[in-house]
């Protein structure tokens, strides 16, 4: 008797197809109603673009169904995640300097704007030569433009949040499971109330932005770092969680011309795919002299010679989600730590009342939890990445 043959099992799956299965946990349908709730609010008649990549779908389809629910009008931008290391390999120069009118028309007419990152190779882009990457953000400077304007008076609702994925999970030195774990912690999705613990956090950042608010000058010193920061007449704002999902920061647009001294960023600083570490940045009267890094320095001068506004600081923001210890080497996260600071190089949020202007806004992170202390005119403010007002020292 003849027997046909057993099929193996099928071991190699997709992972859109382990994400429907394994990871279909219920905490993604609450982070779909927290973001449609909270951090940007879905009202009837809305239209709602989301963006990602397909890997996102687990995310995606609960987002869609808490949208339609609440009678607003999903539109999606979801690609293949290799699309953007195509687009660099083939765009031609004229592609490279064009804008697309229909990116245009979605940026002007959206109500609500959620970016999912949700990439399957993060170093996909490190071989593209940075001279495209420019010429790419600069044709873009009038989306970007749009966007910050119509973003800083909530013309446009918008959150950024981040699916895990392998490439993250790997970046991260952990599992995929774990990095679930982890985006959950962050954002609060872990607790019973979410939006409950985001408000409180609000209530303890407002305290610190009360002090802030006041202040002519930030002073850090720490390792490798000796920089004076002018914010006198600018406006501190609190992230809640409401626009980085996780959130945790507050954050300000530094006087553009004072900003003196060194300062030495520990933490890696990941930007268009490609990772800069041991940055040292030297300032005179806002300005950039001097730059180094012991890890891909060329790119780092690449991106400082972007244009004139890229050598100046567009932000200067405190970390407090002590939810975050774990450096992922992803900036919405490594921003975030408990304990840190970060500037940004090149735009200004209007909001903030900074003024200046550039292709780039790259935050580069500086490490504070040791050896430390920040005084806000010369007042201890916090010391080895503990806030001194609080008695436990974090938000």
């Amino acid at each position: 008797m003849l027997h046909k043959p057993r099929e193996a099992p099928n071991h190699i799956t997709t992972f859109q197809q382990r994400s429907r299965s394994m990871y279909n946990d219920s905490r993604i349908r609450k982070w779909a109603e927290v973001m449609t709730t909270y951090t940007a609010p879905v009202r009837e008649g809305a239209h709602v673009l989301i963006r990602g990549t397909t890997l996102a779908e687990p995310l995606v389809v609960e987002l869609c169904r808490a949208i339609l629910e609440r009678g607003g009008l999903p539109h999606l931008r979801l690609a293949p995640p290799v699309l953007e290391e195509i687009f660099f390999r083939h765009a031609a120069d004229n592609v490279l300097d064009a804008l697309s009118d229909i990116e245009m028309a979605e940026i002007e007419r959206a109500d609500i704007l959620y970016s999912i990152m949700s990439g399957q190779n993060t170093r996909a882009l490190t071989k593209v030569d940075p001279k495209k990457m420019v010429r790419l953000q600069r044709a873009r400077q009038p989306w970007m433009e749009t966007y910050m304007r119509r973003a800083a008076t909530d013309d446009l609702l918008w959150t950024l949040t981040l699916f895990p994925t392998p490439a993250y999970a790997q970046d991260a030195e952990m599992g995929l499971l774990d990095l679930f774990d982890f985006v959950f912690d962050a954002c609060f999705l872990n607790e019973p109330d979410p939006v409950a613990r985001w408000q409180q956090m609000a209530a303890r950042q407002q305290q610190l932005i009360e002090v802030l608010s006041q202040a002519r000058e930030i002073h850090v010193k720490g390792p490798g770092t000796d920089l004076r920061v002018g914010v006198e007449g600018r406006i501190w704002l609190n992230d809640d969680g409401k626009k980085n999902f996780p959130g945790g920061e507050i954050f300000t647009g530094p006087v553009e011309e004072r900003v003196e001294g060194v300062v030495t960023f520990e933490l890696p600083a990941v930007y268009a795919g490609r990772e800069v570490r041991g940055a040292r940045l030297r300032f005179e009267q806002g300005r950039v002299v001097e730059a180094s890094a012991t890890h891909n320095e060329a790119f780092l001068l690449e991106m400082l010679n972007t244009d004139e506004g890229a050598r100046y600081l567009g932000e200067f923001a405190f970390g407090t989600n002590y939810n975050i210890q774990h450096v992922m080497r992803n900036t919405l996260f490594d921003e975030k730590i408990g304990g840190t600071i970060h500037m940004a190089l090149g735009r200004s949020y209007p909001e903030t009342g900074g003024k200046n202007q550039s292709a780039i806004h790259w935050d580069l992170v500086c490490e504070l939890r040791r050896d430390s202390e920040v005084y806000v005119d010369g007042e201890l403010f916090q010391k080895n990445g503990r806030f001194v007002m609080f008695e436990d020292g974090i938000v």
